[in-house]
């Protein structure tokens, strides 16, 4: 009975180590696909819009840009999905095999033994087996002997009955992970072909926006200047502020002192100003998307998002400007101790100068300009210091 003693042992640790050591990676694997599940239809709402608008635009470029590496990453999840099955199918094949052996064993051993009963049962061998004893002890000895006997031919049964039922259950579990693999790469096929689609929409749309080399210089340009009049403003406030500040009382300078620690404690973590949406214009300097070796300087990011969507403030603060400035439309400067923070590009504003806010109150509306494209600037500052707002936000 060598064989059974591996399978009440080794196999349900190494089945407990498999359920474990799959599980926290299908978890993250299974919130990875919901995400970009999400953001690929987020895009696609956000694309129809633009899409409605009988021009071509780099809005339009952006969310397909968006929609098609939210895809990418899809298929990336999937494909380590289907590679985690794999691992999981071949070590259940291992122990089914592990099991057929032991069961098979366990059979062989079954049959010996009752060959071995048979034979012993005829011509009353047991009696005399028992009568032929030399003495009392010995008699009890060989009764024990048989009883012993007994019991190992039942836990014999018993344990092929277990085997048996435990080869059944890890079978069932191998063509469940199967069928699991088999609907992911049906998906990855549908994923990889909505995938070349987009790219073929891709590179037409880039070719047509290629013809309108003026106009996006053109558009550039008045980005540039609309740039420059918010940077000026910015500055202009940020030097009163200076004034103000070295005139306020100790509960004042306390207070903002607070605001400031606040702001700091929930870098990575501040709430994003708009509930849904994408990056559609990154810090710093950047690549034109379609102009070849034009470089872009943005003072904060772009967020792309869908029509109507309400403007929030990412914490508390005070109202410290709201205005308009062409190129800009409305915007609002918020205050957060030593931090500032910009909302531009406005279609209305629901706040006041020197209102105090809080976190996630709506403080106006994303302006949607005339190609159906509604993009959130958001600008974060630190003294006269641009900040890169992504190292602020949640990751989304």
């Amino acid at each position: 009975m060598s064989g059974i003693s591996t399978y009440i042992f080794i196999i349900p640790l190494l089945l407990i180590s498999l359920s474990t050591s799959g599980q926290k990676t299908k978890a993250r694997l299974e919130k990875e696909k919901k995400e970009n599940l999400r953001k690929i239809a987020e895009a696609e709402r956000i694309l129809s819009e633009t899409s409605d608008q009988k021009q071509v635009t780099l809005g339009q470029l952006r969310a397909l840009n968006q929609q098609i590496n939210a895809r990418e990453s899809l298929i990336r999840s999937i494909g380590s999905e289907i590679r985690l099955l794999d691992s999981e199918i071949s070590d259940l094949s291992a122990v089914v095999n592990a099991l057929q052996n032991d069961l098979r064993q366990l059979k062989e051993e079954y049959a010996d033994q009752v060959y071995a009963t048979y034979k012993s049962s005829r011509g009353d061998s047991r009696l005399m087996f028992l009568f032929s004893a030399k003495d009392f002890n010995q008699l009890l000895q060989r009764l024990k002997y048989l009883e012993q006997y007994a019991d190992a031919r039942r836990l014999q049964v018993e344990q092929i009955e277990v085997v048996t039922e435990e080869l059944n259950e890890q079978r069932s579990k191998v063509e469940t992970r199967r069928s699991a693999q088999q609907k992911l790469l049906n998906q990855q096929v549908r994923e990889s072909r909505k995938l070349a689609n987009s790219k073929k929409k891709q590179s037409q749309l880039v070719a047509q926006l290629s013809k309108k080399e003026r106009q996006l210089r053109k558009e550039l340009e008045d980005r540039k200047a609309a740039n420059k009049r918010l940077n000026t403003l910015i500055a202009n406030i940020i030097k009163d502020e200076e004034v103000k500040d070295s005139n306020a009382s100790t509960a004042e300078i306390a207070s903002a002192a607070e605001l400031t620690r606040r702001f700091e404690s929930k870098k990575n973590t501040l709430t994003w100003p708009v509930s849904s949406g994408f990056i559609a214009s990154k810090f710093g300097t950047q690549k034109h998307p379609v102009l070849k070796r034009i470089t872009i300087i943005n003072d904060g990011i772009g967020i792309q998002t869908e029509r109507d969507s309400k403007v929030r403030a990412v914490l508390d603060g005070e109202v410290t400007m709201t205005g308009v400035i062409p190129g800009k439309n409305n915007f609002v400067l918020i205050r957060h101790g030593d931090y500032l923070t910009v909302y531009a590009r406005l279609k209305s504003i629901n706040v006041k100068k020197g209102q105090k806010v809080k976190a996630d109150d709506i403080i106006g509306e994303v302006y949607t300009d005339r190609n159906g494209v509604t993009e959130l600037e958001f600008q974060v500052y630190k003294g006269t210091t641009k900040l890169n707002p992504e190292h602020w936000l949640a990751m989304k």
